[in-house]
């Protein structure tokens, strides 16, 4: 269990709080059970490892506030708006006996187990956190959910995954779905639309239309082809005309 070292503070005050922050510390507050709340601060490097996670707010810590052990939860966390940086934390002490209810995150293991997800099937995650009421000294960190065996087709109810003694969901009128193992997807693509022929390739290459076209016009290929086999070129002489006989005198 994570053991976080912390320090009382008598000044509340956002000038002693800014102070606190500047020197590396997390003002804090730890309130419930018995006691009277508490103000108190925590060095930033004591939790910077845990502060991110997804467990973190349903995480049991024990907090060592002068040399005293107290056994809390962190309920809320203000964050910087945009350096992100933690600006405070809510710490609930935890009673035995009592019951809280918290938010647990949702773990999936042995996916290469999954006949289903082998075959190409996508797990369909519906519930990454369930609500849960847990009793003080028995608050699990996550929710464990095998996926050994789970088929294509397969829906992971709430009554088939393993809970810790005494803790319960908080719906309690339905069997509610965590996860299914779904059929895989698949796009097919539009068919694409036929191109139209051309009288003129791609290349400018002359098809066969064309071509006949060209010989009809006339092709000076054809015409030389045509001197060859005999015929000229030399234009019909032209006739003449007859000549007039002189005129006799008589």
């Amino acid at each position: 269990m994570t053991i976080l070292k912390a320090s009382k503070r008598e000044s509340i005050s956002s000038g002693s709080n800014n102070r606190l922050r500047s020197k590396g510390y997390i003002p804090a507050i730890l309130y419930g059970g018995k006691d009277p709340n508490q103000n108190i601060s925590i060095e930033k490097k004591e939790i910077k490892e845990i502060i991110n996670s997804d467990t973190f707010l349903s995480k049991v810590l024990d907090l060592e506030i002068d040399g005293k052990k107290e056994k809390v939860i962190p309920r809320e966390v203000a964050f910087h708006v945009v350096s992100e940086e933690p600006l405070h934390i809510d710490f609930m002490r935890i009673v035995s006996g009592k019951k809280i209810i918290l938010e647990i995150p949702v773990k999936f293991i042995n996916h290469p187990d999954s006949p289903g997800l082998k075959r190409g099937g996508v797990l369909n995650i519906v519930r990454r956190k369930v609500e849960l009421k847990c009793p003080g000294e028995n608050i699990p960190d996550e929710i464990i959910v095998d996926l050994a065996g789970t088929d294509i087709g397969t829906s992971i109810k709430i009554s088939s995954v393993k809970l810790p003694e005494n803790v319960i969901p908080t719906i309690t009128d339905r069997d509610f779905v965590v996860a299914t193992v779904a059929a895989p997807t698949i796009i097919k693509e539009p068919e694409k639309p036929s191109e139209e022929t051309t009288s003129e390739g791609a290349d400018g290459e002359v098809t066969a239309e064309g071509a006949e076209a060209t010989t009809k016009d006339g092709d000076p290929s054809k015409k030389d082809e045509k001197t060859k086999d005999g015929a000229t070129d030399k234009k019909p002489e032209e006739k003449k005309s007859p000549e007039k006989k002189p005129t006799e005198k008589k």
